[in-house]
């Protein structure tokens, strides 16, 4: 689509009226960018509280939701691996924005982005593996999908897991659970490198591995089918995309005052920023998931699971290190002894879904289970 008929296209009635979003993500930011400080100075009115916090949220998942639905049309237009890549891929910036802002806004959380990354982990593996797979499973009974891909990506999620989240809090350099400016340096580039080798896999070397075992056709099809109605260019889509997701980076910051005072007030555990800036990221996703699984497409509910997993892990890592570097400050990645045996006891109950090329209830039941666990120590230590 060439620059005349893209613009054409945008102020047409039918894209006013399609993204309409975009409007009121507009509006609230550049309210909130002249006005923001003084409506988030006292928030000590229950009613005043519950508003501001529920405008934003509210514009931040229309943003989520509609990065989401513009990543999936570019997976229609582009075909697997490239789709759920991309989809995965905007999350992830979408999270490391958000942990960026939340960390470094007042007094900052330098805990924040290992509480995010874990309770990344624990929702995608458990909680929104546990639901795809019970979905899928009481409709279809057995569920079959690539062994080779779903493979591909543990083998990277692992190290990477544990180096980043388990390691730190036995390393002697530096007291705690931190890391040296050496071993932070090592683990980025160690990060990195995983994650461009694996992309290399991804989109070039093997992306057969990627693709479900009865997918028919050309790449990108069965999506193709799904999403036909509002296929527009690749152009299109990749602006609306970007312009989506970049209001997130100045609703997130405006974001963290809410949610930092809440935790102050109820005094809820500091981990649930983590969870909430994860959760809050991951439900347009967690809906795609669900939705493939019910449609008898497991394969690309793993491809957007674990690669979730991956690239949070991957990219969260440096991206809050370097932000660290930069900055001066200590970033916390170790977890404690309980988050780290619920961590370990996920990946290894990962690797023995993942070991065979059928799924079925009860792998998502155990799932869903582990997560329901999480949940119950993430308020009772």
């Amino acid at each position: 689509m060439r620059g005349d008929s893209l613009h054409a296209v945008m102020a047409s009635p039918g894209f006013l009226k399609s993204e309409w979003p975009l409007a009121a993500t507009v509006v609230t930011t550049g309210l909130f960018l002249l006005f923001g400080e003084t409506w988030l100075a006292d928030l000590s009115s229950p009613a005043w509280f519950a508003f501001v916090s529920l405008w934003l949220l509210v514009t931040m998942f229309l943003c989520a939701f509609a990065v989401v639905r513009h990543a999936d049309a570019l997976a229609a237009k582009l075909g697997e691996p490239y789709g759920t890549l991309i989809l995965t891929l905007a999350v992830t910036g979408m999270e490391v924005m958000m942990i960026a802002a939340l960390m470094y806004s007042g007094k900052g959380n330098a805990a924040l982005a290992r509480d995010a990354m874990m309770a990344v982990v624990m929702i995608v593996l458990n909680g929104m593996v546990g639901v795809s797979l019970i979905l899928g499973g009481l409709r279809h009974k057995e569920q079959t999908y690539n062994l080779q891909g779903a493979n591909s990506f543990l083998a990277v999620i692992v190290p990477l897991a544990v180096l980043g989240l388990v390691l730190p809090n036995f390393t002697q350099a530096t007291p705690g659970p931190f890391i040296s400016p050496l071993q932070s340096g090592f683990l980025v580039l160690m990060s990195l490198v995983l994650y461009a080798v694996f992309l290399g896999i991804q989109t070039s070397r093997h992306p057969d591995y990627f693709v479900g075992p009865s997918a028919k056709g050309p790449p990108g099809a069965a999506d193709a089918h799904a999403f036909h109605h509002g296929f527009r260019s690749v152009p299109f889509h990749a602006i609306l995309l970007v312009g989506y997701a970049l209001p997130i980076v100045v609703l997130s910051k405006k974001l963290a005052v809410p949610i930092n005072h809440a935790i102050a007030v109820l005094h809820a555990p500091p981990a649930l920023a983590g969870f909430l800036v994860s959760a809050l990221i991951l439900s347009p996703e967690s809906l795609g998931a669900a939705r493939a699984a019910l449609a008898n497409e497991l394969q690309r509910s793993v491809n957007i699971l674990l690669g979730s997993v991956l690239a949070s892990i991957g990219l969260t890592i440096p991206a809050v290190l370097t932000i660290g570097f930069l900055t001066g400050k200590q970033v916390v990645l170790g977890v404690d002894a309980i988050d780290g045996i619920l961590l370990v006891l996920t990946l290894v109950v990962s690797m023995l879904t993942f070991a065979a090329s059928r799924t079925n209830v009860l792998l998502g039941a155990v799932h869903l289970l582990l997560f329901l666990a999480y949940v119950l120590f993430l308020f009772e230590r």
